[in-house]
């Protein structure tokens, strides 16, 4: 990973709504740092668009990444 970018500094949020946002965020920087190449992420949407397993993999990341940050945020209580 060549770029040293700092752009998740905390996983509070101050709703569950941003975190859903954080989640989504943090789910396509995972899938630029593996496909690096941008032409080949925007070349891959035809693919999955219609996928709909493909369609629900990447709900259910999302949905890791949910957890972590309301678990960090103490599920906002």
């Amino acid at each position: 990973m060549g770029n040293n970018e700092i752009w998740l500094e905390s996983l509070i949020t101050k709703t569950p709504q941003e975190g859903r946002e954080l989640a989504i965020k943090m789910a396509r920087k995972s899938i630029a740092a593996i496909q690096t190449n941008p032409e080949i992420r925007k070349s891959l949407r035809n693919d999955y668009a219609s996928d709909t397993a493909q369609l629900i993999a990447s709900a259910n990341v999302i949905a890791i990444e949910f957890q972590t940050i309301a678990l960090a945020n103490n599920y906002w209580k």
